[in-house]
């Protein structure tokens, strides 16, 4: 099952993979690094509210992932509009476009990834 989130970004052309529902309906994608900045840019006319929330170690020598969840609000609906997106890095070069032109709390939740796995988050001018 194919969700709003994935289907506007089939419509757009941008990359991603499904990774299905979460416990509580919400949709999961992973995005890769260099689809990130993009998706954003497009995504932000719509979302009201985005946060990062984590980053972690996927298996031990593999890949690390930082966490978003991005929340649109919509006049008149009382149930808001949840999507969890999982930014996949390789562990030798972790890079990933920083969110902190989005929302300035990102900044402390970046550098503790970076302190903790080494993700490096790179300034990018919208």
């Amino acid at each position: 099952m194919q969700g709003r989130l994935s289907a506007w970004l089939v419509k757009h052309g941008l990359v991603h993979r499904s990774l299905g529902f979460d416990y509580q309906g919400i949709e999961t994608l992973q995005i890769k690094p260099e689809d990130w900045h993009p998706l954003l840019l497009f995504y932000m006319s719509m979302v009201t509210l985005s946060t990062f929330s984590m980053c972690y170690d996927v298996a031990p020598g593999g890949l690390l992932s930082s966490v978003y969840h991005l929340t649109r609000l919509e006049y008149g609906s009382d149930q808001p509009e949840e999507v969890c997106i999982k930014v996949f890095a390789p562990r030798t070069n972790p890079r990933i476009p920083s969110v902190f032109w989005v929302g300035k709390g990102a900044d402390f939740q970046e550098r503790e990834s970076y302190d903790m796995l080494g993700i490096s988050y790179d300034i990018i001018r919208a």
